[in-house]
């Protein structure tokens, strides 16, 4: 039987910074997510419809519910935690980078 044992990052918190970072990526997600589905003939629809390939997500970012935007923020963060507590450093190029 399959017991999910995701990575402990509980103790791993975040710069203002990583957190906008965090929005970024969570909003590209989206996107991603988003392409695949109408590259694969998937439209808008208030309802979700599998056998006519309609969905009500198939929206920008910024109009989705916002439930269904913590469902995007929540798998972002959990990716950058797992990051840092595998002994990565996340860093800003152009923000190390003097006028």
């Amino acid at each position: 039987m399959y017991k999910p044992s995701p990575i402990d990052t509980k103790n791993i918190s975040f710069s203002d910074e990583i957190s906008a970072l965090a929005e970024i990526l969570a909003q590209n997600t989206h996107d991603v997510w988003a392409k695949g589905r109408m590259d694969e003939g998937w439209t808008y629809g208030e309802m979700r419809d599998d056998i006519n390939k309609k969905h009500p997500c198939l929206v920008p970012y910024q109009e989705l519910p916002e439930s269904e935007k913590e469902y995007d923020r929540t798998t972002a963060m959990e990716t950058l935690k797992v990051i840092i507590k595998l002994g990565y450093v996340i860093t800003n190029q152009t923000s190390e980078r003097k006028p």
